[in-house]
């Protein structure tokens, strides 16, 4: 069965896909768990699903679409969280909210709300294309490359704005470019594990890797190993056993997270 992925070129491009995201994922997963905003990857994953709407009723490719819609309404939560006038959960069930209904009004008005939509919604990481793997690839290594730059300033944030603006550190610029790479990396995740699970997958292997109560850099290592490994079991299950693989990714995640509970538990 191992050597299926290589024989057919969908599985070896889902193959990579899957390795992609279960490595980006759970690095901003590890920052939004510690930050309690864990729920924006959910809130993103809506925008993501408005931003396929405007694709499909435009036009232009989804995916592209869906990553643009995301990077602007990550920016709008931000700049209302920052203001301070609402509270981070009301202004995430706004969006959250706002996003589903422009989606499923938007689909629906030109006649295109169908099965199609259910790749989106629960993942088709078989249909992934060469071109989502340059997309995903892309903004993977731009996303890495930034987290690994300004490490400390995101540490800081992450753990208490207050020491970060203390410590010299622009909150306000910081929280929306965190926001910023969120919502780009849940928008490419919708075709690994669908736009409904896509922050399952940025949180549980985070919250496995915790119970091990190490460091933050050594949490981040096992939460990616956790993350990928859960990718390709759930994809070679899913393919034996002709499963949705989305759901049997995050089942395999969250398996992975029962274990490392019961190994925190008899230590």
């Amino acid at each position: 069965m191992i050597m299926d992925f290589f024989a057919y070129d969908f599985l070896t491009r889902a193959l990579i896909a899957g390795i992609i995201i279960g490595v980006v994922a759970p690095v901003l997963g590890m920052f939004l768990t510690v930050r309690r905003y864990a729920l924006i990857a959910d809130t993103l994953s809506h925008a993501a699903l408005a931003g396929v709407a405007v694709g499909i009723v435009l036009g232009i490719d989804p995916l592209l679409a869906a990553v643009v819609v995301s990077i602007l309404v990550a920016i709008g939560i931000e700049r209302l969280r920052l203001s301070g006038k609402f509270g981070g959960e009301a202004i995430l069930a706004l969006f959250l909210s706002g996003s589903l209904a422009f989606a499923v009004v938007a689909m629906s008005a030109v006649g295109k709300f169908n099965g199609g939509i259910l790749s989106y919604l629960f993942g088709s990481i078989t249909t992934v294309t060469v071109n989502d793997l340059w997309i995903m690839g892309g903004l993977s290594v731009v996303t890495l490359g930034i987290i690994i730059k300004m490490y400390p300033q995101i540490f800081l944030l992450s753990f208490d704005e207050d020491i970060a603006k203390a410590n010299g550190v622009n909150v306000t610029w910081v929280s929306v470019l965190l926001a910023v790479l969120t919502a780009a990396i849940t928008a490419v995740s919708m075709r690994v594990v669908g736009i409904l699970l896509v922050g399952a997958l940025m949180v549980i292997p985070v919250l496995a890797a915790m119970q091990y109560r190490r460091g933050c850099k050594i949490t981040i290592g096992i939460a990616i190993v956790i993350s990928v490994a859960s990718v390709i079991v759930g994809l070679a299950l899913s393919y034996a056993l002709n499963l949705a693989t989305g759901g049997t990714i995050v089942l395999c995640a969250i398996g992975a997270f029962i274990i490392s509970t019961l190994i925190s538990s008899l230590r």
